[in-house]
């Protein structure tokens, strides 16, 4: 069988004119022990009825409970059975009832003699305090409802509930339980006679008779009790909302320690704070003072409430942004429908009412912005949405968290932008480092040799005065092409620097694209005279619109873009040289070969300063890896863009760059316009920078 209706609640049917008072774990062991103790101490045998909820509270009392059954033999005790209780007569009655009777949230103890009387009925309020597996804690700040009197007629009547509820348990005691009747229950009276004799008591005050009163001393002992559990009960609240707000700030910053990458630091932070404070919506967002305005990328979202995610935030025209600012504290906003800074905005300027629009949009009845500051610096905003049906006020506790977490944020982007910086710092120190072992290795080899052999040359032409005029002129035309080498080297190297440090004044003017390449290719043909150059198709005709660059400049790009070409293309491939008017503004020029081609992992570190596709000491082809890096400087300073395309290795290469239009020469063709550099003057100029 089991029971669904509670010992006290039947009880209290019978007194209804009884209040139940509230008593604490600790209480009730205080008060069960006072009355075990008074049946020890007497020497008369009493009948003791005790409820255990468990079999584990049962086992903490055994022992007292086999001393008080050397005093009389109507002891029963019950329990729900968790281990080895059961059913059993050996030293006092135990009774096993079933786990889902109502006795497992009763605690109850009952003590009558011919002398006194007394019974302790009380009812679990609540499971708030099971743990994960159900079982109920030991926490002495659990709490019950119930009485406690020395009333005898109360006191016989709820022995009577508790002997019914033993002898459907166990009907073998039948004939003991009628016995513990007749001697410890004589008096009891039917329900509604003793319903009827405790209105009269109520109605004469009856109750402050001396045999239902309880000890003073105990009463107060208990109070006393009462009032230091309350007191720790406090306590603990208290410690355990600090315990969560550091297990919350340390669970958000170890979530968010654990990336370096800010996009997912603000990701975690929104949705851990959202979980844990249960709010409508919380954002949060990257911004600095003097934004206008910011996009909002992580939130969290309750549910049923609108998303926002994508929407542009109002900086600069929010005064309740400009307030957080200036305060550089948390902002709280208990009814933002209300609030004076909202309406005066609105009113002040009925053309401009987005603040008070957004919030209706986004139905946000209370508000909470919480600036993400780094040492004074504003990084972010973190604010929280409370979108109703009802305003509500933020707590201090609440506003201390959200500071709190927010202060963490801001270390962890801290982080993650010097970590983001020392990257960079590492890229730049490796690429330096290469740089350097580059440089030593090309300038090692490009001046060793030409020098090895000008030295040679040199000391045959002292040494061997016999020497034929033939063989003196061959040594004397190697020394000097090898100290053209030479200097090409170096000039290459102070081009570059001039470049990279800005030291170069531009000249743009007016120039006709098609005199540039013919006079470019001019000087790769000259300078290749005596090798065997790919065949190379010049398509740039002169029908173009005037370009405005640099002329100098220019020629010595796609000079340098030709000799690259035909240096890694085989005299039976081909190059060609060609320009598209894609653009209305730029002209785009294109050299192409059917050469070694490029890989696609290295398009871009082509354009490095000292880069060797085979390594600087594994070439096949002289050079020293500037040309293409000083022909991305030139394209940089008259504002163009240069790039490599390749199918893949021994595939031919594609080398682009812009160039400016002289828009004042559009729609005109350029026999319209007289030339403002002819090409004896492109000549010139090309011959005084090689000479410089």
């Amino acid at each position: 069988m089991s029971n669904s209706t509670s010992v006290l609640t039947e009880l209290l049917q019978m007194i209804p004119h009884w209040r139940p008072q509230m008593y604490f774990k600790a209480s009730l062991t205080a008060l069960s022990h006072a009355m075990e103790d008074q049946v020890l101490a007497s020497s008369e045998p009493p009948l003791v009825i005790a409820s255990f909820q468990r079999e584990r509270f049962y086992r903490q009392e055994a022992q007292r409970y086999r001393k008080i059954a050397q005093k009389t033999d109507q002891v029963y005790v019950l329990a729900a059975p968790e281990t080895d209780f059961k059913n059993s007569s050996e030293i006092y009655e135990t009774i096993a009832f079933k786990p889902e009777d109502k006795l497992t949230q009763e605690w109850h103890l009952i003590v009558i003699t011919n002398d006194y009387a007394s019974c302790l009925i009380c009812e679990e309020r609540t499971n708030s305090d099971q743990d994960q597996n159900g079982n109920i804690s030991m926490d002495n700040s659990r709490r019950f409802e119930g009485i406690w009197t020395f009333d005898r007629q109360v006191t016989q009547q709820a022995a009577n509930l508790l002997l019914n509820r033993i002898v459907a348990y166990r009907p073998e005691l039948h004939d003991k339980i009628s016995q513990a009747r007749q001697q410890y229950l004589p008096s009891a009276l039917l329900n509604e006679e003793f319903k009827i004799l405790q209105h009269k008591k109520a109605a004469n005050l009856t109750e402050d008779s001396p045999d239902i009163n309880p000890d003073p001393f105990v009463q107060r002992l208990i109070s006393y009790l009462q009032a230091g559990q309350y007191k720790l009960l406090k306590a603990n609240r208290s410690l355990e909302g600090k315990e969560h707000k550091e297990r919350l700030i340390n669970h958000i910053t170890t979530a968010i320690r654990r990336s370096l990458d800010p996009e997912e630091i603000l990701h975690i932070a929104v949705q851990k704070l959202g979980e844990e404070l249960g709010v409508c919506r919380c954002l949060v967002y990257r911004c600095k003072e003097t934004d206008n305005t910011a996009k909002i990328e992580h939130e969290f979202l309750n549910e049923g409430i609108s998303s926002i995610r994508g929407q542009t935030w109002p900086l600069k025209n929010n005064p309740l942004f400009q307030e957080v600012i200036e305060l550089r504290d948390a902002l709280m906003i208990d009814n933002a429908q209300n609030d004076p800074r909202i309406t005066k905005t609105a009113s002040a300027d009925t053309e401009d009412q987005s603040l008070e629009t957004l919030i209706t949009s986004c139905s946000i009845l209370s508000w909470l912005l919480v600036p993400i500051l780094y040492r004074g610096r504003l990084l972010g905003m973190l604010e929280l949405h409370h979108c109703g049906p009802n305003t509500v006020s933020w707590k201090n506790e609440d506003i201390a968290l959200v500071n709190a977490i927010a202060t963490q944020i801001g270390v962890a982007l801290i982080q993650a932008e010097a970590y983001s910086n020392l990257q960079d710092l590492n890229e730049q120190l490796e690429a330096l480092d290469r740089t350097r072992s580059n440089l030593v290795a090309i300038t090692g080899h490009e001046l060793r040799t030409p020098l090895s052999t000008i030295q040679v040359c040199l000391e045959s032409l002292a040494t061997e005065p016999d020497m034929s005029p033939e063989l003196r002129q061959v040594m004397l035309n190697t020394a000097l092409q090898d100290a053209e080498r030479m200097r090409k080297l170096v000039q290459d190297f102070l081009t570059l620097s001039q470049l990279e440090s800005g030291r170069i004044k531009w000249h743009p003017e007016p120039l006709d694209l098609s005199e540039c390449v013919e006079l470019s290719l001019s000087h790769v043909r000259t300078r290749h005279r005596n090798d065997n150059l790919p065949e190379i198709t010049n398509l740039v005709t002169s029908d173009l619109p005037l370009i405005k660059a640099d002329g100098e400049w220019l020629v010595e790009v796609l000079a340098k873009l030709l000799d690259n070409a035909c240096k890694f293309t085989t005299s039976q491939g081909d190059v060609t040289i060609s320009v598209a008017h894609a653009q209305p503004t730029n002209l785009e020029v294109t050299v192409s070969d059917t050469g070694r081609g490029i890989e696609a992992n290295r398009l871009e570190t082509v354009f490095d300063r000292f880069y060797q596709e085979e390594g600087a000491l594994r070439r096949s082809t002289g050079g020293t890896g500037l040309g293409l890096a000083i022909c991305r400087q030139i394209v940089k300073g008259w504002g163009g863009h240069i790039w490599a395309e390749s199918e893949g290795k021994d595939l031919g290469s594609k080398f682009h760059f812009t160039v400016p239009i002289f828009l004042d020469s559009i729609p005109k063709r350029k026999a319209d316009l007289e030339p403002s550099m002819p090409k004896n003057k492109l000549k010139k100029s090309s011959k005084k920078r090689s000479n410089k």
